[in-house]
């Protein structure tokens, strides 16, 4: 793993009652460039590590911001950063990296965002227009609650954004994939039932997976409490309800590469040997799953899993 970026907390920013701004600053030097559709994981005091994309312009890399939507159910990130983090607290970043690129072989880049899914498109618009790109923006959110940053792009933007406001206009995803020329790409990013809509519709209308890129940051959702064996060393691991399999494993000190850290990007896959396991991951075929796992978000449900670590 590269060595971690040493920041401080240079700015907090309410966006709306659950959404709040975080802009970080270098401790010493500068901050590492990045590209638009980036994240950083954040490595919480609390032991929590969360991916959460860059909204900063690539083009300035002065400070990095995130955005952050306060989870009922958080298993400690955004409750931590929402109630704790104060301006001037120190924290650790893993540089940027980037599984969301625009591509550049688009001649049409089309966004779908909803709620807090918005923040890589905030990137990814100021590159674009830097560019000259033909783009547009579609977000659909809650008013008072999931529409942050609406009026920073109404003026960024102008015609080229689309609202649609829950209760009042609903986003069609069929509609707006139809009669796309060849050189359109989509990209979305947000709840699990857009992105599955997105691909359903896009396959149905004949669009190649090609043409068609997501994102999720979905953090790893709670469980029962299972038991972990690692084949190579002998060592055995109790992994509670609200922790993953992953965090598990770094808190015993095994580290497992990893980057999305919700079972979208691979990088994390480990191969298993027995044992039960609920796959929750977006990543691996039926195949795959047979033999590997991905710990950040897969658990054991049943006999302990024997990992081949």
């Amino acid at each position: 793993m590269s060595a971690l970026l040493d920041v401080r907390v240079a700015a907090i920013r309410e966006l709306t009652s659950v959404i709040r701004e975080y802009s970080f600053e270098a401790l010493a030097g500068a901050l590492p460039g990045f590209s638009a559709g980036s994240h950083v994981q954040l490595h919480l005091p609390n032991g929590r590590r969360n991916a959460y994309s860059l909204l900063s312009d690539p083009a300035d890399t002065r400070q990095y911001r995130i955005a952050v939507r306060q989870q009922v159910a958080s298993r400690g990130g955004s409750r931590y950063l929402h109630q704790h983090l104060k301006v001037g607290d120190r924290l650790r970043l893993s540089p940027p990296a980037n599984l969301f690129p625009l591509h550049g072989e688009a001649r049409e880049h089309i966004l779908v965002a909803a709620g807090i899914g918005i923040t890589p498109f905030i990137a990814y618009s100021q590159e674009l227009l830097r560019r000259g790109a033909d783009f547009e923006l579609h977000y659909a959110y809650r008013a008072g609650t999931s529409d942050a940053y609406v009026e920073e792009l109404r003026q960024q933007l102008g015609p080229r954004l689309h609202e649609y406001i829950g209760g009042q206009r609903r986003l069609d995803l069929a509609s707006l994939l139809q009669g796309r020329a060849l050189g359109a790409h989509v990209y979305a990013c947000g709840p699990q039932s857009l992105l599955l809509d997105l691909q359903e519709q896009a396959t149905a209308q004949g669009w190649s997976p090609r043409r068609v890129h997501w994102e999720a940051f979905a953090a790893a959702e709670p469980g029962q409490p299972f038991r972990v064996e690692l084949a190579r060393s002998g060592q055995q691991l109790d992994v509670a309800a609200d922790e993953s399999l992953l965090e598990a494993l770094e808190a015993a000190g095994v580290e497992v590469p990893n980057l999305c850290r919700g079972g979208v990007c691979g990088q994390c896959q480990t191969p298993w040997l027995k044992g039960d396991v609920e796959h929750r991951d977006h990543f691996l075929s039926a195949i795959e799953r047979t033999s590997s796992l991905m710990p950040c978000v897969s658990r054991g449900c049943g006999s302990p899993i024997l990992l081949d670590l």
